[in-house]
């Protein structure tokens, strides 16, 4: 919103005034405006540590959500992103090393963790779920271009289920799609991030044993686009602050790796 000239104001009755400077110093002016490309699973937590950063600093977040690997291939073809959000760490220190990114801005902003999880209330009662129990439909998400879809196959190598379990397998471009066919009930169980479930005990579940599967650090980077955007450094600033970490640990994340 454009600020009015004071010069202007003095034109105007004094109790107007009163009014006019009173929303003036109330509405809303945002500074400037970062577009960020943001792992889908991380996509309720982002929209609620960028509404609080908007709050806080004025500045204005656009986000879009979507594939760690879709996205990179885009920024990579000049998509007009600023800041990245990855799934993985791989991506990012690409960013960084085919000069997509800027050196030294990388840094994990969460770890993520995944379940086996259905819409049936006793379908899911653990690892031995994928042994013992009748389905026809096991979502995960694309393991070449979704890193909880990688960890999810890791996860089904390590109880030695996956090549029983293949043919069975329905497979979403990303996190959020993967949670869809589970919660439609297009796939009886799916590996799903815990962030998504995290905020309500419906159906069954089972926490997967970290053990299992490679960590998921999830790496923030400034994107060459954003070098010079006040908005996009302080938005990874800010995804460094006690306020953005209690909403990561209220969705289910573990802490990241700054000081």
């Amino acid at each position: 919103m454009p600020r009015r000239p004071i010069q202007a104001l003095k034109k105007i009755p004094g109790f107007t005034i009163g009014i006019v400077i009173g929303l003036w110093l109330t509405a809303p002016v945002f500074a400037s405006e970062v577009r960020i490309a943001v792992a889908a699973n991380f996509t309720e937590a982002a929209r609620e540590i960028g509404a609080a950063f908007e709050q806080t600093t004025g500045h204005r977040v656009v986000f879009s959500f979507g594939s760690t690997g879709q996205f990179y291939t885009q920024i990579a073809q000049g998509a007009p992103f600023e800041v990245f959000l990855a799934a993985d760490r791989a991506r990012p220190a690409r960013a960084v090393a085919e000069d997509l990114a800027m050196p030294g801005s990388q840094f994990t902003y969460a770890t993520g963790r995944i379940v086996l999880f259905s819409r049936e209330k006793d379908l899911v009662s653990g690892g031995e779920t994928l042994h013992a129990k009748p389905f026809t439909r096991l979502a995960i998400a694309n393991p070449n271009t979704a890193p909880y879809g990688a960890a999810a196959v890791e996860t089904m190598r390590a109880l030695g289920v996956y090549d029983a379990l293949v043919g069975k397998l329905v497979r979403g471009n990303n996190i959020a799609q993967t949670y869809q066919f589970v919660d439609t009930r297009n796939a009886e169980l799916g590996f799903v991030a815990l962030s998504q479930i995290v905020r309500h005990d419906e159906g069954s579940r089972w926490l997967v044993p970290e053990a299992l599967y490679s960590p998921i650090a999830q790496d923030a980077v400034l994107l060459r686009e954003g070098a010079s955007n006040e908005a996009a450094v302080a938005f990874l600033s800010y995804l460094k602050s006690p306020e953005a970490n209690a909403v990561k640990q209220k969705f289910g994340y573990g802490p990241g790796d700054w000081p």
